[in-house]
């Protein structure tokens, strides 16, 4: 995935979205191709990108019940054992790692009685939820929460739990962007009261966006990863060179859907724009790009 030549298929990661207690398969409007899936669905649209050539995946649990202090997470790890069973070894699946989706109030921490953050047990429950996914068959887990400290603490809970080969790929320079409209409405995550900006980064600070990328690097990521892709493609170069880590681009639901509504108008041909906009990021310095349309990559002739 982190090749440094070349650029194909194995560099593009597809999400899918697992809510819990659907009935059936819900397509997103605003990304077409992708759906909120039952595990029936998610299962079968996981073969078809398997088959696709697909290699690369990144889930994300939706559950059906939330909370404040008890996040259950079994439902994503019946579904990760299945999704193992049918790729053996040919495949890497991630799972993100956050509570927005978890919590009453859409946020990625938990709050105290006082309704401040409490970082004790916002990194408990985050820890949980890693062992949870990397027990059950994750190859590695994605900390998309940015709550200071996470990526450290999880280090030690799965190096603690005989884990320590399983990888992190942290989300280290996340901004609080308006670009994350439609994911919000798959992952059911949007903030139920004021909005992420004490512990997502000022979009104006880029200081503070390459110090974010090396703490995690000192805390113990393998990977990381700056959000949005295309607004933040300045910065994924200038963090390579400080950390020496591999640096790759989510090009969020907001930037593809962009590209769907352009389409849509006749501004753009799809298919030519969206292989454009991952080029623009491997030439940034992208080593890897998550994207809805990693699935589309062989039918834009992309190598494997």
């Amino acid at each position: 995935m982190v090749s440094e030549i070349g650029f194909g298929q194995s560099q593009l990661i597809q999400p899918l979205f697992l809510a819990e207690g659907l009935s059936k398969e819900e397509p997103l409007s605003g990304l077409p191709g992708n759906s909120r899936h039952t595990l029936a669905s998610l299962l079968t649209q996981f073969e078809k990108d398997l088959a696709a050539g697909v290699r690369q995946f990144l889930l994300f649990p939706v559950p059906a019940h939330k909370s404040n202090r008890n996040f259950a997470a079994e439902f994503v790890g019946t579904a990760l054992q299945q999704m193992r069973q049918r790729a053996g070894n040919d495949a890497a699946i991630w799972v993100d790692t956050c509570l927005c989706s978890f919590t009453e109030t859409g946020h990625c921490c938990v709050h105290d009685a006082r309704g401040r953050q409490d970082l004790g047990a916002t990194h408990a429950a985050l820890g949980v939820l890693a062992l949870t996914y990397v027990k059950a068959g994750a190859d590695g887990v994605s900390p998309s929460d940015m709550n200071d400290g996470r990526v450290a603490y999880l280090r030690h809970k799965l190096d603690e739990a005989g884990h320590d080969i399983a990888p992190i790929m942290s989300y280290s320079t996340k901004f609080a962007s308006n670009f994350y409209g439609p994911f919000r409405e798959a992952a059911d995550s949007a903030p139920q009261f004021g909005d992420r900006k004490s512990y997502q980064l000022d979009v104006r600070n880029r200081s503070d966006a390459l110090a974010s990328s090396r703490r995690c690097a000192e805390e113990g990521a393998d990977l990381l990863m700056v959000k949005p892709g295309q607004p933040s493609a300045d910065l994924i170069r200038p963090i390579n060179e400080q950390t020496g880590l591999p640096v790759g681009a989510y090009q969020v639901s907001g930037e593809y859907t962009s590209l769907v509504l352009l389409a849509r108008e006749k501004f753009v041909e799809f298919d030519a724009a969206l292989i454009e906009s991952w080029h623009n990021l491997r030439r940034a310095g992208a080593s890897y790009i998550i994207t809805y349309g990693a699935r589309l990559a062989r039918g834009l002739g992309l190598p494997r």
